[in-house]
């Protein structure tokens, strides 16, 4: 039996399989593994299929005993800290860090290999941009790793990728190069001779064996978290030749192909490195990279992972083949394949297009897509959809979830692609009217182009391409202007945009026998084909409110729109507003709030173009941020419902908030008695909570890093012109916020000797410092040792942060002290 599977898997006909000399006895499944292994590699590498590149990599580390584990979902499992997963280790962090659950099947995990989903697209590892502009980038990729949790380390680590790439892959190892960690004295980090040697040992010429530093091999997924110096290999593709001075150069020729990461460290918020409890080995080699070495092509996108989707485009566009060159078109058919598979991967792990996090940045390649295809190639509507059976086809053995949910993916894709059509042509024709207006040789009005971005969903970038078709540009300062006050206003929380209807107002409305808004319209929709419909609506400007005060016009800036009618929900009974924007025959008017007051709806807009009373007005709603308002609304119905029918009639309602991301429900009961709790639901109840506690130390971070910076704002006009050591006091009783603080001033102030303190209640002072690096007067933690010591306190910490509690009654006398200490300390 075992020599007929072996038959099977080499796909060798009889004749040919008689030739083969197999032996007839096996004497272990670890033996039929490496026979198998061996002769599925006997193929030339250029005629290895990436399907079998894939099946090559898992089944050699299996026969060394690492367990196959399936890719995780793209979306994160509870790491709030990244919008999609964008390597291999993220599901394994739990082990990295030595906090696995040990009744969990994570905890027994020693030797593990597998492909992991990633996608780039936002946060640090962010490739979008640069997708289509050459032939290695791409949002979606697939990563195979293997890993050794606490069992082997450097030299195995090692020794077994040398094995695959030259004898499995059989890559030239003169063509081969490794580099290895030159080593950080500033933080304690010394050179990796060991990893060096190693390679020695297997046989690579020291020439071959190169230091580098930080960058290039000491590996950190984030600010925080598991890290550790790394090994590349890197190979030449000409060959023939000393390459030793063009890696690490970005030269095209000379390619990293895999990473090995030693796992030793743990990078704290205060970015010290704490051991690790494990010393673990986290290998990544990109398949769409080595697939095209392998297959020996220029570019990623000449593979037969994504060919067929580029031929299969150029059928359904009917225009010009794809070259490979650097052109729109080419760049557009890039573009275009490589945002359909990465749509594909996160609809099926039930990442949709949506308005905030990962959700919106799916959203924009998305329309990043729809534009390349429909403006560039001149594909037909629905292109993407049908591009879909394809990736499936290309990629659905390995992950099948891509096969079982591929008619909701066509749904999804063609569904928002539809939105994005509507509009695309309202704003293309918004350009078009500006454009005619222009002088000749005047630059195009940034505030058109961050409207169009802000409300339409214009990726700038695309605004510049539509743009540059036509010979025009957008004024570049005034863009970052807008930017930057767009900014503000974020950071401010749009407090000082707050616009209601005061008692005066509504006396002018009533004296002006201006009537309340009908908002029936609000509820005018419907389901069509199993969807919903939220037809626009268009409506007269009854009164304008600037200022204050009621206006006949308004040129610029923000005002409030005093509508016959409205479809928009207004915010309420704890319901956030509806999301969309208005429009003129000649403006985009983007909306900044819906308020209602004495039966007046107010909408808050930014106008850039004169409007004024009698004008008429088209309502566009944001479908999807309507019907997560919808969905979270009825989920605040059905857990009212789900709790009166498990504890009992006593449930009564105190309130509720229901946004587009998320719905929070307030009830009172008499008497959560737990006897009365059936034990499972106890523990899912429990689970639940874990959760919200989960969340709410999320949001918590949120508002640390938010104060900080507020905190920041203010210190900086206080000491940006000081020259000598940076000494103050902030109002917080969290040592993570004064913490945050000295990181952010510090970076805003170069070269500054920071110290901040915080009274937290008589008698604790908090106490926080950061110096400049390669300082030798003093060090961070001499600092605050001494000025907490001072005052009967403690401190500690590394050269650069340092952070610790004095005893003291007025924070005054520690300040003074601190700062007195400091300013010796740099005199000499």
């Amino acid at each position: 039996m075992r020599l007929l599977r072996l038959l099977r898997l080499l796909r060798l006909p009889g004749a040919a399989a008689a030739r083969c000399r197999l032996p007839l006895t096996l004497r272990s499944s670890c033996h039929l593994r490496i026979l198998r292994y061996r002769s599925a590699s006997s193929a030339p590498p250029q005629n290895r299929t990436a399907k079998q590149i894939r099946s090559d990599f898992i089944e050699f580390y299996r026969a060394r005993g690492h367990e196959l584990v399936k890719s995780s979902p793209v979306r994160p499992r509870a790491d709030p800290s990244l919008l999609f997963v964008n390597a291999g280790m993220n599901q394994f962090k739990p082990l990295l860090l030595g906090v696995a659950d040990p009744r969990t099947p994570l905890s027994s995990l020693r030797r593990v290999v597998n492909s992991q989903k990633c996608v780039r697209a936002g946060g640090k590892h962010n490739d979008l941009d640069d997708v289509g502009k050459d032939g290695s980038h791409h949002t979606f990729f697939e990563m195979m790793g293997s890993w050794s949790f606490g069992d082997y380390f450097k030299s195995e680590a090692c020794s077994m990728a040398w094995t695959l790439l030259t004898e499995v892959y059989h890559i030239p190892k003169d063509q081969l190069y490794v580099s290895y960690f030159s080593g950080h004295p500033e933080m304690g980090l010394s050179p990796d001779l060991e990893t060096r040697e190693v390679w020695l040992q297997l046989g690579v010429p020291s020439a071959r064996v190169l230091p580098f530093g930080l960058k290039e091999n000491f590996w950190e997924m984030g600010d925080t978290g598991p890290c550790g110096p790394c090994t590349e290999i890197h190979v030449d593709l000409r060959g023939a030749r000393d390459a030793a001075a063009l890696v690490n150069q970005d030269c095209p020729e000379v390619l990293e192909v895999w990473n090995l990461v030693f796992m030793e460290y743990n990078r704290q918020a205060d970015s010290s490195l704490w051991p690790l409890p494990l010393r673990s080995v986290d290998t990544g080699l990109g398949l769409e990279r080595l697939v095209s070495i392998l297959q020996q092509k220029s570019s990623n996108y000449d593979t037969d992972l994504f060919l067929p989707l580029i031929l299969h485009l150029h059928q359904l566009s009917g225009g010009a083949p794809y070259s490979g060159g650097p052109g729109l078109l080419d760049t557009a058919y890039r573009v275009v394949v490589d945002h359909i598979r990465t749509l594909a991967i996160c609809i099926a792990d039930g990442v949709h297009p949506g308005m905030s996090g990962a959700e919106l940045v799916l959203r924009r390649i998305l329309r990043r897509a729809v534009r390349f295809s429909l403006e560039v190639l001149k594909a037909p509507e629905g292109t993407l959809g049908h591009l879909v059976p394809t990736v499936a086809q290309i990629l659905g053995e390995v992950y099948p979830e891509l096969c079982s949910e591929q008619q909701r993916i066509v749904d999804v894709i063609n569904e928002n692609e539809a939105q994005f059509l509507s509009s695309l042509k309202q704003g293309t024709r918004l350009i078009q009217r500006t454009l005619h207006k222009l002088e000749p040789g005047t630059m195009f009005p940034a505030g058109v182009a961050w409207s169009l971005h802000r409300d339409l969903g214009f990726p700038l970038d695309l605004v510049d391409l539509i743009l540059d078709e036509r010979g025009v540009c957008v004024d570049p300062e005034e863009l970052d202007r807008i930017r930057a006050q767009n900014q503000v206003a974020l950071d401010a929380s749009g407090a000082d945009d707050v616009m209601t209807l005061d008692v005066g107002a509504l006396s002018q409305l009533q004296r002006r026998g201006i009537l309340p808004t009908d908002d029936s319209a609000t509820y005018k929709y419907f389901k069509e084909e199993g969807k919903y419909v939220f037809p626009s609506c268009w409506a007269q400007i009854l009164a304008l409110v600037s200022g204050g005060t009621l206006v006949d016009h308004v040129s610029e800036g923000l005002c409030g729109l005093i509508l016959d009618q409205t479809c928009f929900y207004s915010e309420r009974g704890g319901q956030s507003r509806d999301q969309g924007f208005l429009s003129t025959q000649e403006a985009v008017l983007p909306l900044s709030d819906v308020t209602s007051c004495g039966g007046y709806v107010l909408h808050v807009v930014q106008v850039s173009d004169l409007i004024q009373t009698g004008d008429t007005v088209q309502l566009h709603l944001d479908q999807s941020s309507r019907l997560s308002l919808m969905m979270n609304h009825t989920a605040t119905h059905l857990l009212n419902f789900a709790l009166r029918r498990l504890l009992g009639p006593n449930v009564h309602q105190r309130g509720s908030s229901v946004s587009v991301t998320s719905l929070r429900f307030d009830y009172s009961t008499k008497e959560v008695d737990l006897s009365l709790v059936p034990h499972w639901t106890r523990r899912v109840l429990q689970n639940k909570l874990k959760t919200l506690q989960r969340n709410m130390n999320t949001t918590l971070r949120k508002m640390e890093i938010r104060q900080a910076s507020l905190e920041v704002q203010t210190l900086l006009q206080k000491h940006r012109s000081d020259p000598g050591p940076t000494v103050d006091v902030i109002r917080t009783h969290s040592p993570s916020v004064l913490m945050k603080t000295v990181n952010k001033l510090s970076s805003s102030l170069p070269g500054s000797f920071v110290m901040l303190l915080a009274q937290v209640h008589s008698g604790k002072v908090l106490c926080a410092c950061q110096v400049p690096k390669g300082v030798s007067s003093f060090s961070a933690s001499d600092w605050a040792l001494a000025v907490c010591g001072r005052f009967h306190g403690n401190a500690g910490g590394s050269e650069l942060v340092a952070k610790g509690m004095a005893r003291a009654d007025d924070v005054t006398a520690v300040l003074e002290w601190a700062e007195l200490y400091a300013k010796k300390k740099m005199q000499r």
